[in-house]
């Protein structure tokens, strides 16, 4: 089984490649690794191999991770559900946040940053997708939520994220289905690729979408920004 640092090497090589192939420099990704549910000591690991920007999912869980650890050498970004009543921790333990959802979420958040002195970084978190159980605002509200949001005291809104479709059972070698599969992830993708293109100059600064099974296909489309877990860390392990 390859380390933390060989899958980190790997994942660069892949986006190195998706740049190049989209007239880009690898430069103009950045990579979040998604170290939710993995260990303080593989986190260490992961700090060691000269990771730089961490995502977590879970506020309570980064309370004991984060104690653990102590003063962390990276940007710290969560990217899960964030509920009203958990802002204020999310406030002083990350950097971004980049599940904003609701203008009532923005307007939480912001309170809790001024009080803490601090400015944070937020992305709009749009269901792109359209399945039901996805998180995020709708496509056709995204703007407005967007519009409100940045203009909260301790907010900055700095662009959208989205997740792709999930795809079907692995491993059928259905060919035909594969296609189709691809074809609605790039779909979802060009409609938040759309719909960042419509925000104003000072909040269109972070495209984030793309994950381990479809990063690629996001830096085709346009992402600044890819959220890889299993790509790195491997399957998901207990926290402790």
């Amino acid at each position: 089984m390859k380390t933390v640092a060989e899958n980190f090497n790997d994942v660069q090589d892949r986006i190195a490649r998706a740049a190049a192939q989209s007239g880009r420099g690898a430069g103009e990704i950045r990579l979040i690794a998604v170290s939710k549910a993995q260990p303080v000591e593989v986190i260490r690991e992961a700090l060691a191999a000269g990771i730089r920007e961490l995502g977590e999912n879970y506020v309570q869980e980064c309370e004991v991770k984060f104690a653990a650890l102590g003063e962390i050498p990276a940007r710290l970004h969560f990217l899960g559900h964030l509920q009203k009543n958990k802002a204020g921790k999310a406030a002083a333990l990350f950097d971004m946040v980049q599940s904003l959802d609701s203008v009532e979420l923005a307007r939480a958040l912001g309170r809790r940053a001024v009080g803490l002195e601090r400015t944070i970084e937020t992305l709009v978190e749009v269901n792109i997708s359209g399945e039901p159980g996805k998180a995020g605002v709708p496509p056709d509200q995204a703007l407005d939520v967007a519009a409100e949001a940045a203009s909260i005291p301790g907010i900055r809104v700095r662009g959208l994220m989205g997740i792709g479709p999930t795809p079907s059972r692995p491993g059928s070698g259905d060919i035909g289905r594969d296609r189709m599969e691809e074809a609605a992830v790039r779909s979802s993708f060009q409609l938040l690729v759309r719909l960042f293109g419509q925000l104003p100059p000072e909040c269109r600064e972070v495209l984030s979408m793309g994950m381990t099974g479809d990063f690629e296909l996001a830096i085709a489309e346009g992402s600044t920004m890819v959220r890889v877990g299993t790509g790195i860390f491997g399957p998901r392990r207990s926290s402790g």
